[in-house]
């Protein structure tokens, strides 16, 4: 029995020491692989003088100061091996720090150049269109006077109101590309404008209430809560067949908290998430833009109990 059993002890150590030098080439500090492989050698060269005696007249004890010095020569190399190993997961938890800063200011770049391109395309709009319709609006009107024939007359009042719908949609489209009034007054003012249009429009009854007054945050912050909170409004309305949500904003010890609620039909937040992580979704892009600003997101739903979504950020204020 000991002499399968020592058998078996030099197979193992054998395998450790092939994977470990294995390992050699494909991690950092390659030394500590080195040495934990030479410290595995050492301890099948001393399994192999124990199973000597099984199949020869070798007496072991001759060379016990020997053994000895292997032992402390082994404890030594694996001392030092496990030390650098160590010091490879140190490596590691630093590589996984900067990657992940490196993804936050990826993240960063990316939201700031969307929201450039949304600020250039709202200007195009409303510099390039506003003033076409305005003068098409004006000769509408011109001609409207000029006209006599009621059917014509007719005709040119309901040209009228077309060009006077397309100037609204044109507005809406340029404040929701880029809201003037987040840029002018502040991230409170712009949500209460987008609250406000919300409720007249009757597709939901939401609430918005803030212990913040007229107080300025820096821009990102501003820009990422506006979009989070309004992308929130947005799946409430399209999926969640709610009635009434809630908006909470307070800033608190130099912290942004935001919580968002409906009544809606729920789902459940972990498949969901997983299940649209390869096709990206409203609710990814919500995660990513509070990671951009190194924030903290938490979201709950259940089937039929509506959602809840809570964000703190940390935010100075201007």
């Amino acid at each position: 029995m000991l002499k399968f059993l020592l058998v078996l002890s030099i197979i193992l150590q054998l395998v450790a020491a092939g994977i470990a030098l294995k390992l050699f080439s494909v991690t950092k500090y390659a030394v500590s692989w080195i040495l934990i492989t030479i410290a595995l050698l050492f301890m099948v060269f001393l399994r192999l003088i124990e199973f000597l005696p099984f199949i020869s007249n070798f007496e072991p004890d001759y060379f016990r100061e020997l053994y000895i010095w292997i032992g402390v020569i082994t404890s030594l190399f694996f001392a030092i091996g496990v030390y650098l190993i160590q010091a490879i997961f140190n490596y590691m938890k630093r590589v996984e720090t900067e990657r992940r800063k490196t993804e936050k200011r990826f993240l960063s770049t990316i939201i700031k150049t969307e929201e450039d391109e949304r600020t250039r395309i709202a200007k195009d709009l409303h510099d390039g269109l506003g003033p076409l319709l305005s003068a098409v609006k004006m000769s509408v009107s011109t001609l409207e006077q000029l006209t006599k024939d009621q059917r014509s007359r007719d005709i040119i009042v309901n040209a009228s109101e077309s060009v006077d719908e397309a100037i609204r949609s044109l507005k809406d489209i340029s404040d929701h590309l880029s809201p003037h009034v987040l840029a002018n007054f502040g991230l409170i003012r712009a949500l209460n404008n987008y609250v406000n249009k919300i409720i007249q429009t009757r597709q939901l009854n939401i609430s918005f209430q803030t212990n913040v007054k007229e107080e300025r945050f820096d821009e990102n912050i501003e820009v990422v809560l506006y979009r989070v909170t309004s992308e929130l409004i947005h799946n409430t309305i399209q999926h969640s067949q709610a009635t009434s949500a809630s908006v909470v904003l307070n800033f608190t010890n130099g912290e942004l908290f935001l919580e968002y609620q409906d009544n809606g039909i729920g789902f459940e937040a972990d498949r969901v998430l997983k299940m649209r992580e390869r096709e990206g979704s409203g609710l990814l892009n919500i995660q990513s833009r509070i990671n951009s600003l190194k924030g903290d997101i938490q979201m709950e739903s259940k089937p039929g109990l509506g959602v809840r979504v809570s964000i703190r950020v940390k935010a100075v204020k201007k």
